[in-house]
């Protein structure tokens, strides 16, 4: 295992919810105390927290990192329809179920952000704290909005060309290994993205698309051995679970319009990263009139991938903030 820290993953069956048949869960634990649950985000299994996980267990409290509905070796509905905001969050109160916790501070990256805010939203009684990284607590923006970006092109921005089911998995998943190899490094200063996302004259968001062509042009920030990692967990999952988060957000926004715009009076952490050209840190200018308990900190010249480029960082930003508020 090329994390030595890293805890091997357990099947954890959820109770069936409402409708939901009972599905599994692959969670990674560590430590004893407050539970603090992390949400990865796409294209991403629990791993992704592998600096984390070791660094809260050792400040004293339980840290749990499951692979997310249609992840890894977690279970895969085939339905689009299971894999909205809905089940997303009533599988994480599943797993405080089947843990036996009461409540919890959730922890959220990328797509799992957007899951970790809406917990406070939905499931209150359940929720601690959030921290969110990356993902600022915010409306999700329409796929209206999108598509206005690009003309009504779809194909040029990646959360529309997944819409369609089948079309990016028949391009992305044998791919994997270009794929992950492409994605996880270091983020292009500001300028140099600018020039890259408008390559092509028009501006063009979707590196899935034409994976081939996108130049691996900065260090990668994981090794051999962790990019292997990801690599063996799309090759036998392919990306289908993930992406149909993606083709659930209109029907979020239509459900739960609250999410993202309801105050938050609890605890909560936005940890920004300077270059993340996916979420940049401006998005989370607003949040302290949403949020009436809140601190920032923002990682310079780091990228969409922050907790695995800059972990120690990550890292003390997170403890930091959870022995504050929970310890007593």
């Amino acid at each position: 295992m090329p994390t030595p820290n890293w805890p091997k993953g357990r099947a954890v069956t959820l109770a069936a919810r409402g409708n939901q048949p009972p599905i599994t869960l692959a969670v990674h634990e560590l430590g004893k105390g407050p539970a603090v649950v992390f949400c990865h985000g796409f294209p991403e299994i629990a791993y992704s927290w592998r600096h984390q996980l070791p660094a809260v267990a050792e400040a004293g409290f339980r840290a749990i990192a499951p692979d997310q509905r249609g992840y890894g070796e977690s279970s895969a509905p085939e339905a689009v329809t299971d894999y909205g905001i809905t089940e997303l969050t009533g599988d994480l109160v599943g797993l405080l179920d089947a843990l036996g916790i009461e409540r919890a501070v959730f922890v959220g990256h990328d797509w799992g952000g957007f899951v970790a805010w809406a917990m406070p939203v939905l499931h209150p009684e359940r929720t601690a704290g959030v921290i969110g990284v990356c993902t600022p607590y915010m409306a999700i923006p329409p796929t209206s909005m999108m598509r206005a970006m690009v003309d009504g092109e779809d194909e040029r921005h990646y959360i529309l060309w997944f819409q369609k089911p089948g079309v990016a998995e028949s391009v992305m998943d044998s791919r994997a290994r270009l794929i992950f190899d492409r994605l996880m490094r270091a983020p292009l200063e500001p300028a140099a993205m600018a020039k890259r996302l408008t390559s092509s004259g028009k501006f063009e968001m979707n590196p899935f698309r034409r994976i081939e062509e996108f130049r691996g042009e900065s260090p990668s920030i994981v090794s051999p051995e962790e990019l292997d990692v990801y690599v063996s967990a799309y090759e036998k999952s392919g990306f289908r679970g993930g992406i149909n988060w993606y083709r659930n957000i209109d029907r979020n926004i239509r459900e739960h319009p609250e999410i993202g715009t309801k105050p938050l009076a609890l605890p909560c952490l936005m940890i920004t990263a300077e270059w993340d050209v996916a979420l940049p840190p401006r998005l989370a200018e607003g949040m302290k009139e949403r949020c009436s308990d809140l601190e920032m900190c923002n990682i310079e010249r780091a990228g969409h991938w922050v907790q695995q480029e800059f972990p120690e960082q990550v890292n003390k930003a997170i403890v930091g903030w959870l022995n504050r508020r929970f310890t007593k």
